[in-house]
């Protein structure tokens, strides 16, 4: 039977200083390499054997990736790397700092474009320092300059479902190392969650999601390896 891990990437510099990263390459701190290897012990301990990795073209969730891989003891298995699986693009917001921009536009306009389903920041302006029109990862791709919820799910679902699903349908067991926004339009498409009940689901840091699946791709069981860092899981 198909088995599916979510791994959201450890912590990276930008969310230590509380800055909208969405696509700028940022590392990850050394509590985010911690929680990187922590998945990958977790992986380990379950006795979870991995097929095949994907991740998005972002280091921190490459990293995340190679560091959990290197501690389950599994860095052979192929992995495969789709800028589809980015993190939300922030748009104008990319690299402000969080605080700041809820005392300049409002604690209640900052929280809907953080947490609304259909309602993107402002777009990325064509001379932004952001701008990711020239970088070769995405050479032949058509780029957003900002992005909702909704909008990240439909850039993720063609990877979901020209790439991945059939992997999983085949009846590999994959692991998913990849972003808060990018796995969580993945649990949507997954679970049917609601456009209301969606922005509500967090997936926390280094804490393995491991998803037991039929093979029409149906849930039938979810778990955190960590239970003591586990979050609520849709009902299946």
């Amino acid at each position: 039977m198909p088995t599916l891990i979510l791994l959201r990437h450890g912590q990276s510099q930008w969310n230590l200083e509380d800055r909208f990263t969405g696509w700028v390459d940022v590392d990850l701190t050394p509590q985010g390499e911690a929680e990187a290897i922590k998945g990958g012990q977790l992986i380990k301990a379950a006795g979870i054997a991995i097929d095949r990795c994907y991740t998005s073209v972002l280091t921190r969730a490459i990293r995340t990736s190679w560091l959990a891989l290197w501690a389950a003891d599994q860095t052979f298995v192929p992995e495969v790397k789709d800028w589809r699986l980015n993190e939300r693009h922030y748009g104008g917001l990319t690299g402000l700092n969080k605080t700041q921009t809820a005392e300049t536009h409002g604690a209640e306009q900052v929280r809907l474009w953080r947490r609304s389903y259909d309602v993107p920041p402002p777009e990325l302006s064509r001379d932004s320092p952001f701008d990711f029109t020239k970088d070769r990862r995405y050479a032949g791709a058509i780029l957003p300059r900002t992005e909702s919820l909704k909008t990240t799910l439909d850039r993720v679902r063609p990877c979901w479902e020209g790439e991945i699903a059939p992997k999983a349908a085949a009846g590999e067991t994959l692991l998913i190392a990849a972003h808060g926004n990018s796995l969580r339009a993945i649990v949507k498409l997954l679970f049917g969650v609601s456009d209301a009940e969606i922005v509500g689901v967090e997936i926390p840091t280094g804490n393995p999601l491991v998803l037991d699946l039929t093979p029409a791709l149906k849930p039938t069981k979810a778990r955190y390896l960590d239970d003591a860092r586990a979050q609520a899981i849709p009902a299946i």
